[in-house]
């Protein structure tokens, strides 16, 4: 913590010398010097008050700069990326090691999700992650791996209502900017939304398959993962959908 610095850049910025500001804020000015030059500390009750006096929130007072620590959470997590496949060991040691920098940070334990197999573990992260968290985005996240590290265990009331934490959404960010901005603005939302929906459109004629499998319903599921298949080529899906069209070949010769 660079406490000392702060209250002494502080006070600089507003022409003070340590007596008047000592005076201001009722201690010693021996009090300010000894803050300042790294002596000691400001009691608890002290640093509300200082805080008050400059006008500034504690973090600032605790030079904690949110903005730049999820900068750098972010970079931390970005190493783990591509190895959530091929090595999740070494992008789970990068992370623990980003974690012991910025302890209980919301980006580093939502990236920790991915690269987790076993659901204990992953109900342990994302419980830590939902609480962390301000931000919405990783918080649906973390509830999406929490209910299905809970449908792994067996526990679907669990998963149930971990799934009713996540609000049903009707539009997005990308799809309002596509109806309302112009321009490229507007082509670029709009194809990246298309992805979006082209993936979760694929992914749902998929599930429908599998619900028709377990009914036994085998002709309707094998039109039902044709279909998916169908969407893939009709909207030209990149390189990296082959791996899911294969998977929905499998699918398609397993029913015969």
């Amino acid at each position: 913590m660079k406490i000392g610095e702060q209250i002494k850049r502080l006070r600089k910025e507003r022409n003070m010398t340590q007596e008047q500001l000592a005076e201001k804020i009722g201690i010693s000015f021996q009090a300010v010097s000894k803050w300042e030059n790294d002596i000691s500390l400001p009691d608890v009750a002290t640093l509300p008050i200082i805080a008050g006096f400059f006008g500034v929130s504690m973090d600032t007072i605790f030079d904690y700069d949110a903005e730049k620590n999820a900068e750098k959470a972010l970079e931390i997590a970005k190493q783990t990326w591509t190895l959530r496949e091929s090595n999740p060991e070494l992008g789970k040691s990068i992370i623990f090691e980003g974690l012991k920098q910025y302890p209980e940070n919301d980006i580093l334990l939502e990236n920790l999700l991915y690269l987790t197999e076993s659901p204990d573990e992953i109900i342990d992260i994302a419980l830590r992650t939902i609480s962390a968290t301000k931000d919405n985005s990783i918080k649906y996240d973390a509830l999406r791996f929490l209910a299905s590290a809970y449908k792994q265990k067996g526990s679907m009331d669990e998963a149930k209502a971990a799934l009713e934490q996540i609000p049903e959404l009707y539009f997005t960010r990308l799809s309002e900017m596509a109806y309302i901005l112009t321009g490229e603005e507007k082509r670029i939302a709009a194809e990246k939304q298309r992805g979006n929906s082209i993936e979760i459109l694929v992914e749902m004629q998929a599930r429908i398959a599998e619900d028709m499998v377990d009914k036994g319903e085998l002709a309707n599921a094998k039109n039902e993962y044709k279909r998916a298949l169908d969407l893939l080529d009709l909207f030209n899906a990149s390189a990296a959908w082959d791996s899911y069209r294969t998977f929905l070949k499998k699918k398609i010769q397993e029913i015969g």
